[in-house]
C-alpha cells in the first residue's frame, strides 16, 4: 500500500459520462495519495447519460470515497461565460470538505482550476498513454471499447437479446449455446429453477416470486456479459402464463414489462415436436401461445425475428442474426 500523507484531504471532479477505466485509474491514484477523497460528480439536465446513474456508479464502484453529486447548471466551457470560473468556484466551494488541498485530474483544466480554487495541482497521466480511453470514444461505440468499461457499468450499455416463445421450442438449449458462441453470460428461466423445489406446481403467489428471480438474474448477470447478454425469455412472458393460468397478474410486473428493453426477440417457432417435461403446459394449444407471444411483442413494440427449422437450423440462424445486430 503507498503511504499516504496523514490527515490530507484531495479532490476529483468530472462528469463521468461514463465511468471508465481511466477515470478508475485516476480515483485509485488519488486514493493512494491522501486520506481522504472527494469525488464530485458533474452533471446538468441536458446530458445524454443522466447524472443520477453516474453518481451512482462512482459511489458503488468506490465504496471509500465521499462522491458529492453536483447538478447545478453551470457553464460547461470557459468560452460559454465570462464569469466560468467564478461560478465554478462558487460552486465547488459550498460542498466540498473544508480544508481540502490536493486536486487531481487527468484533463488540462486541472492546473487552471486548482490555481482557482488555491489547492495543489496534481496532474495524473495527462497524456492518457496509460489508460487509452475517453469517455467519447465509449459512447461512440461501447462495445468496441468494451475493455474499458467496468464491470458497474457494462448493463447500461450490454446488447441484450430475450429468447422468447411457447413451450417445448428449444430455448433454454439455444440460450445456453449462444452463449457459449458468444463467449458472454445468460440468464437461465428463473420460473424453471423456482419450480424445480416446488414439485413443479405454481400458484398464484408463485409468480411474483418468479418475476423477482428472474429481474434479479438480468441484473446480476448483466454485470459479466461479454458485451451481450442472452435472457431465456422475460417478464412479458410471465404476464402471459400468469394471465393464462390465474386469469390474472401482479400490477406491478405488468408495469415493469414497460420499464425494460432488450435489444432483439428471438422467437422460436413451434415446428419443432413437443418434448414432455413436468413443468410444461398446453402440449395441444401451443398455436395459440404461439399467437399471444406475437400479439404481446407487437402491443410492447419490440424488436423480433421469427426463427424455426431443425435445431441446428435455429441455432445457425440465430448466431447470423445476433451477429447482425453486433455489427449494426
Amino acid at each position: 500500500m503507498a503511504k499516504v500523507i496523514p490527515g490530507s484531504k484531495g479532490l476529483i471532479i468530472g462528469k463521468f459520462m461514463p465511468l471508465h477505466m481511466g477515470h478508475v485509474h485516476l480515483i485509485d491514484f488519488a486514493q493512494s495519495y491522501v486520506e481522504k477523497l472527494t469525488v464530485v460528480v458533474c452533471s446538468i439536465k441536458s446530458e445524454p447519460i443522466h447524472g443520477k446513474i453516474r453518481y451512482e456508479w462512482v459511489k458503488e464502484m468506490f465504496p471509500n470515497v465521499k462522491v458529492i453529486h453536483l447538478t447545478d447548471e453551470n457553464p460547461q466551457e470557459p468560452k460559454d461565460h465570462p464569469r466560468f470560473w467564478k461560478i465554478w468556484e462558487k460552486s465547488l466551494k459550498k460542498i466540498i470538505p473544508k480544508g481540502t488541498k490536493y486536486l487531481f485530474a487527468s484533463e488540462n483544466y486541472g492546473q487552471q482550476l486548482a490555481k482557482v480554487m488555491k489547492m495543489e495541482f496534481i496532474p495524473v497521466n495527462e497524456r492518457r498513454d496509460m489508460v487509452p480511453i475517453s469517455a467519447t470514444d465509449i459512447r461512440k461505440n461501447p462495445l468496441k471499447f468494451w475493455k474499458y468499461i467496468p464491470y458497474i457499468v457494462r448493463p447500461y450499455f450490454v446488447k441484450k437479446v430475450c429468447i422468447f416463445g411457447p413451450e417445448s421450442t428449444g430455448k433454454t438449449v439455444l440460450t445456453r449455446k449462444l452463449a457459449k458462441h458468444f463467449k458472454t453470460a445468460y440468464i437461465n428461466e428463473y420460473a424453471r429453477d423456482y419450480l424445480d423445489h416446488k414439485n413443479n406446481k405454481c400458484v398464484y403467489k408463485d409468480i411474483e416470486y418468479i418475476a423477482r428471480g428472474h429481474l434479479a438474474y438480468e441484473e446480476a448477470m448483466s454485470k459479466q456479459a461479454n458485451k451481450i447478454l442472452f435472457c431465456d425469455t422475460d417478464t412479458i412472458i410471465t404476464t402471459l402464463w400468469s394471465n393464462v393460468l390465474f386469469k390474472k397478474c401482479p400490477k406491478w410486473i405488468k408495469d415493469e414489462v414497460g420499464k425494460r428493453s432488450y435489444d432483439l426477440y428471438i422467437l422460436l417457432d413451434i415446428d419443432v415436436p413437443w418434448i414432455d417435461d413436468p413443468q410444461r403446459y398446453l402440449p395441444k394449444q401451443r398455436k395459440w401461445f404461439m399467437d399471444l407471444c406475437i400479439d404481446a411483442l407487437k402491443k410492447h413494440k419490440r424488436k423480433y425475428v421469427i426463427i424455426g427449422g431443425s435445431w441446428d437450423k435455429r441455432f445457425k440462424d440465430s448466431v447470423k442474426t445476433v451477429e447482425k445486430l453486433l455489427k449494426d
